[in-house]
């Protein structure tokens, strides 16, 4: 069995061995499909359609929303609708009852420049049944979960995180995929440990046994998209992890900068915020506790299910 197959199984495993309830099933991209979308919608209220869908797959499913009556949510939570316009055009995005974007400055291209009357700002959020603070003994100072990919953070892997542990030398550790050789060459030359594919489940015990964790956001969500902090971050501070982040505008006000979280505007602060943060057990305890405090008060998997619910009562009515 190859690699890749062994790691999906994995994660798959351990998803169904969480959420033993939830019904997750694998369908076939061809003639197949529309049986099988008949089969699993037909007795549905709501349908919601993540963006990363085939167009064909979309069509097929917007095709039954008249024969059994559902609503249909189109559910947006990446930058494509900012940087490659085109690809979400492909999509009939009139024909659904509504777009869920996941930061408002991507509803404001949905209503903008692709004119669907009906969208919502929805955050991503913690699911803190499993993104828990929990105590255990520090296995790495710091800790980053993200994938290098497509050139579109690169720079900023180089000066936020790379050059500081490099400088540091404190035990850093990094989780995710498509990374080149060229960039593991560069981790290991700043004494990074590179830990590979990471299943979401399992993010919870590699922050717990960090003493704090980094974000790097891709640069559309520091610049075009500012305002969208992506999962990770709700992920991290629902852990406790102190977290310190690369430049990033809060401009929805989503968390307290400064309380919740650091932001430095550069390598350089960023190197000294580190090294600041970790001999600083008081600092780093405060900073826990003010940004788990933050999604337990706005940014839980709860929230957003009651606000899911108030958009179909809406859309119902």
């Amino acid at each position: 069995m190859a690699e890749g197959s062994e790691t999906a199984e994995r994660a798959i495993g351990l998803f169904w061995r969480t959420f033993p309830d939830l019904d997750l099933n694998f369908y076939s991209n061809d003639d197949s499909f529309q049986s099988f979308a008949e089969e699993e919608l037909r007795n549905s209220d709501v349908v919601i359609v993540h963006e990363w869908n085939d167009p064909q797959v979309v069509r097929t499913i917007l095709s039954l929303k008249a024969k059994y009556g559902f609503l249909t949510l189109f559910h947006d939570t990446h930058h494509r609708a900012y940087t490659s316009p085109d690809q979400i055009l492909r999509m009939p995005l009139q024909d659904f009852d509504g777009v869920l974007a996941f930061g408002e400055a991507i509803r404001k291209i949905y209503v903008g420049a692709f004119g669907v009357k009906r969208v919502w700002t929805f955050h991503e959020a913690a699911d803190t049944a499993h993104f828990r603070p929990c105590s255990t003994p520090k296995e790495t100072d710091l800790v980053w979960v993200g994938n290098w990919g497509d050139e579109e953070r690169t720079r900023e892997l180089e000066e936020f995180l790379i050059r500081p542990a490099a400088c540091l030398r404190y035990r850093t550790a990094v989780h995710g995929v498509r990374y080149p050789n060229a960039a593991l060459c560069e981790l290991h030359q700043a004494g990074i440990e590179f830990r590979g594919y990471l299943p979401n489940l399992e993010a919870p015990r590699s922050y717990a046994h960090s003493r704090i964790s980094l974000h790097i956001p891709r640069r559309f969500y520091a610049n075009g998209l500012s305002g969208i902090p992506t999962i990770r971050m709700f992920e991290a501070l629902a852990c406790g992890t102190p977290l310190i982040c690369s430049p990033w505008v809060d401009s929805e006000n989503l968390f307290r900068p400064g309380k919740d979280y650091l932001c430095v505007p550069d390598g350089n602060a960023m190197t000294a915020e580190i090294h600041n943060l970790l001999k600083d057990d008081k600092a780093r305890s405060q900073l826990a506790a003010h940004g788990l405090d933050t999604i337990y008060r706005r940014h839980t998997c709860a929230h957003r299910a009651s606000q899911l619910i108030e958009i179909c009562q809406e859309l119902r009515r």
